[in-house]
């Protein structure tokens, strides 16, 4: 059976180097002048509040959109290019194919022979094992959305962001297919943007905050141990706490 062996090994995963970084549109000035340096294999999460510029950031280091200033690079002074794996908000699961064929979809694209068991394996742990053949359209809102974390997994990619994944699931299957992804991201650098103080004080090494106009990047928050930590865990709560303060005080 997969396990988070199946992840990449060998070298350690490149970190992320964002250097000077600006994003306009017009005469508006989404953020200027920003760095942020995630080193290989730690978990970051992003918070703030929504239009602040999160996703834009995300999408910029996926290579997804274009900056209008500043660059994003390896930590080992490479492109980044090939070496993501991205979940945006939506599930952008392709209706005409089922779920497997969504999950296995960059493998076909590239010509490569589909992991039966690895997706077997990740359609298990997000509990959509037997419904590997139904098409999208007999999902729920929050299925769609596991096979969409399920697909991301499934790239076993160095560096993985993810925006909002798990926004669409019920508490309890929340809870668990965070664990599976801190299971399997054990190898990779990530960054996940979440509105969700808990889930960021669950999964992230370090907590960040982007606010303002222009928007800018707070002082990180650390924790301690490795995720998932548990909701009771007392470093989880009192980081809760003050991440709701931080977030309440910006946006008073």
């Amino acid at each position: 059976m997969p396990t988070a062996a199946s992840l990449p090994v060998g070298d350690a995963p490149p970190g992320i180097v964002v250097k000077d970084l600006a994003l306009r549109y017009g005469r508006q000035t989404i953020f200027e002048n920003l760095n942020l340096e995630i080193r290989s294999g730690e978990f970051i999460a992003l918070l703030g509040a929504s239009g602040v510029g999160k996703s834009s950031l995300l999408k910029i280091i996926a290579g997804l959109a274009t900056p209008s200033a500043g660059s994003v690079i390896g930590s080992d002074g490479k492109p980044l290019a090939g070496r993501i794996a991205y979940m945006g908000q939506q599930d952008l699961l392709y209706p005409w194919l089922n779920v497997r064929q969504n999950v296995t979809l960059g493998a076909r694209l590239r010509g490569e022979k589909t992991d039966d068991a690895w997706a077997d394996h990740l359609l298990e742990q997000v509990g959509l094992a037997g419904r590997d053949t139904l098409l999208p359209s007999a999902l729920s809102g929050g299925m769609r959305q596991r096979a969409a974390i399920a697909r991301t997994l499934y790239e076993r990619r160095p560096i993985v962001l993810m925006d909002e994944p798990f926004s669409a699931l019920d508490a309890l299957t929340r809870a668990k297919v965070q664990d599976l992804a801190a299971e399997l991201l054990t190898k990779c650098t990530a960054l996940l943007i979440t509105h969700d103080p808990l889930e960021a004080c669950r999964l992230g090494r370090h907590l960040i905050v982007l606010a303002g106009h222009p928007a800018t990047l707070g002082e990180p928050i650390t924790l301690d141990g490795l995720p998932p930590r548990a909701p009771d865990n007392p470093q989880v709560l009192q980081s809760q706490g003050r991440l709701l303060r931080m977030l309440t005080e910006l946006h008073q």
